[in-house]
């Protein structure tokens, strides 16, 4: 029982983590001046946030960086949340 709970809760953490990234970048897409940023800011910011977020772990199996398809592979996969 308590094996159960404790994996529940690392998947709930998991799943948080990973929502929480969006909110992120969401929460720092603010102007200058204090005002959300909206449009083609916003989308700009959004892409920027995610791909910085998402570039540090783009790493092989053998520590490496990846590098050519399987990096592009990896960051289209990480910027869309999968």
């Amino acid at each position: 029982m308590t094996k159960r709970i404790f994996l529940a809760a690392i998947v709930a953490t998991f799943a948080a983590g990973s929502a929480l990234a969006d909110d992120t970048c969401e929460s720092k897409a603010v102007g200058k001046d204090g005002k959300a940023l909206a449009g083609a800011a916003k989308t700009s910011f959004m892409k920027k946030c995610k791909e910085d977020a998402c570039t540090p772990k783009a790493v092989g199996s053998d520590g490496k960086p990846l590098a050519g398809a399987a990096k592009n592979s990896f960051m289209k996969k990480c910027e869309m949340g999968a």
